[in-house]
């Protein structure tokens, strides 16, 4: 016989009862937090190019090493978008040439005053990405690549500059740029600060919790092309970059074709590695040996 009144309480509930409750409101959760990485896998795929590319505008007008000559470069990509920047002449005949490829957040042609401290008596050209300083259009790894490869052409074809003579010098973001372009065209030398094997890889280390293996789109896999490429190179790499690991800019140049030396600057890191005194030494004594 059931005792009268044998309810239960308003408020509570059996512990049975309290499973299908808890079982949903897990569900729901799970559902928030999977739609909520979803989101953020969405936001990473679409806004990929603006946590990879920094376009900087010109914040001052470029000016030359004394005694050099300063001439501004206007090119005309394939695509028929205007690429801007400066070429830094030294006061000689026919001097070999360094194209240097910048970071993702440089505007490159504030280098100019700097030419002759850091590469000696060579010319200089400094040409700013697609987007950046007073290039137009947008970056993108095929358009950055493909003018790199344009901009050594129209060195080649310069009188006033010793085309036996190229060297190519891409730090950062611009090493997956400079390694591309020196696979598809003959460099004479080829300097690299702080390499990576791939923006992917890179990215993979940055953010171990995305499929980043599935969202990128610019992958500068430099690790695929370093063994074809039989031109000597430099790799200036610091100790303390937690960017892009010293680790990566090591394997890069043991799967380099050519010579590679290597210069690592202990305690500096990815941002300030080019203070070190002996950065621009190193850069100058490779080149006289190699350019």
């Amino acid at each position: 016989m059931r005792a009268r009144d044998r309810r239960v309480p308003d408020g509570k509930l059996r512990p049975a009862s309290l499973r299908p409750r808890i079982s949903a409101i897990a569900t729901v959760l799970l559902l928030a937090l999977a739609g909520g990485y979803a989101g953020i896998v969405l936001l990473a795929w679409l806004g990929q190019e603006k946590l990879l590319f920094y376009p900087r505008p010109v914040s001052a007008r470029a000016s030359a090493p004394p005694g050099w000559r300063l001439e501004e470069v206007s090119c005309t990509a394939r695509d028929g978008t205007n690429l801007a920047g400066v070429l830094a002449l030294p006061p000689q005949p026919r001097p070999p040439l360094v194209i240097y490829f910048g970071g993702n957040a440089e505007e490159v042609t504030e280098y100019a005053p700097g030419a002759e401290a850091t590469y000696g008596r060579r010319a200089l050209l400094l040409v700013n990405y697609r987007g950046y300083g007073h290039s137009a259009g947008s970056p993108g790894e095929a358009a950055l690549v493909s003018d790199g490869i344009e901009l050594f052409d129209w060195a080649l074809r310069r009188s006033d500059i010793d085309s036996s003579r190229i060297a190519l010098h891409g730090r950062s973001l611009g090493s997956g740029v400079a390694v591309q372009v020196a696979a598809a065209r003959a460099p004479k030398a080829v300097v690299l600060t702080s390499p990576f094997l791939s923006a992917l890889a890179v990215a993979r280390q940055q953010y171990p919790w995305l499929p980043v293996s599935l969202l990128m789109r610019h992958r500068f896999d430099s690790a695929a092309r370093a063994s074809s490429i039989h031109a000597p190179a430099l790799f200036l790499m610091g100790s303390a970059d937690t960017l892009i690991p010293m680790e990566q800019s090591q394997q890069l140049s043991a799967l380099w074709g050519g010579a590679a030396e290597r210069a690592v600057f202990e305690g500096f890191g990815h941002n300030d590695i080019s203070a070190n005194p002996r950065y621009a030494a190193a850069i100058r004594e490779f080149l006289d040996r190699n350019l």
